[in-house]
């Protein structure tokens, strides 16, 4: 995910749990503590991404089940080539998008929040959390048609996610997972070419997802600013941008904040620029 010269990036999840437990399931590698799953995957370059895609994620669906993590409430796809033609002839995200849809039909899983961008390793690399016990509450965004409902514009299959998902404890305030979200109202892009513009949308989106009046009509009391994310994710698509769209990201977002950047390419030809975050 990052070029040479760009600053070197560890994404590092922390355990608050005891003994941690290691394993490997059909190619998938995976570590849990009792309440929280993580567990991560390759897909190889392949003729049909699609059902290697569905093959992947039924693994990981089998693998929650017999562990016992029913909750899945953050999934990261990254694709290389995400917007190229792929050996079908379509767009390798749609294909993508095809296989991912047909696992969550098979498993009848709730569709959690999810990253998909582009990448600049081969094929397709994953990863995702799940709870033992905590529910999730998946939540959409007033300004955009839910990912799972787009037109057939967008490819045969919509992306399978929700725009943010709410991880809810028995006791006290959650966590909020923020999918990755561009410059995109209902569905349609927002300000092509314009990458100060789709910044600006994009940050209007976040804000309208986590807000107050956003969480209360999905039942969670209370709402979140932009300043109250963490562990931002910057996805931006060329590398001419990167300064402006840092600078405005910045103004935003709480000094404190834990803040990546990423040249790559985003899931929509005309998308420029994609971010994601948390809360803590």
């Amino acid at each position: 995910m990052v070029r040479p010269g760009e600053p070197e990036v560890v994404e590092v999840w922390h355990s608050e749990g005891g003994v941690i437990r290691t394993g490997e399931h059909q190619g998938l590698l995976y570590a849990h503590d009792g309440e929280v799953l993580f567990c991560a995957g390759w897909i190889g370059p392949s003729a049909d991404c699609g059902e290697a895609t569905r093959r992947a994620y039924l693994a990981a669906f089998e693998l929650v089940e017999r562990l016992g993590y029913p909750t899945v409430f953050r999934m990261w796809n990254m694709l290389d080539g995400i917007t190229d033609r792929s050996a079908r002839g379509t767009e390798v995200y749609r294909d993508f998008c095809v296989g991912r849809g047909q696992a969550f039909d098979e498993y009848g899983h709730a569709m959690p929040a999810s990253t998909g961008i582009g990448s600049l390793g081969d094929g397709v690399a994953f990863y995702f959390l799940a709870h033992r016990s905590h529910a999730a509450v998946h939540l959409e965004n007033p300004l955009q048609v839910p990912a799972h409902e787009y037109p057939e514009q967008y490819g045969p299959r919509p992306p399978s996610f929700a725009r943010a998902t709410y991880l809810r404890p028995e006791q006290g305030r959650g966590s909020l997972y923020v999918s990755g979200t561009a410059s995109i109202l209902d569905h349609a892009t927002v300000a092509p070419g314009d990458v100060g513009r789709q910044v600006q949308v994009t940050l209007a989106n976040i804000a309208a997802l986590i807000g107050t009046d956003n969480l209360v009509r999905h039942g969670i009391d209370g709402g979140y600013r932009l300043g109250d994310l963490r562990a931002i994710k910057v996805y931006v698509k060329r590398p001419e941008d990167v300064p402006l769209v840092t600078r405005l990201c910045r103004d935003e977002f709480s000094r404190r904040a834990d803040f990546a950047v990423f040249t790559v390419d985003v899931c929509r030809p005309d998308l420029l620029v994609e971010i994601e975050g948390m809360t803590p």
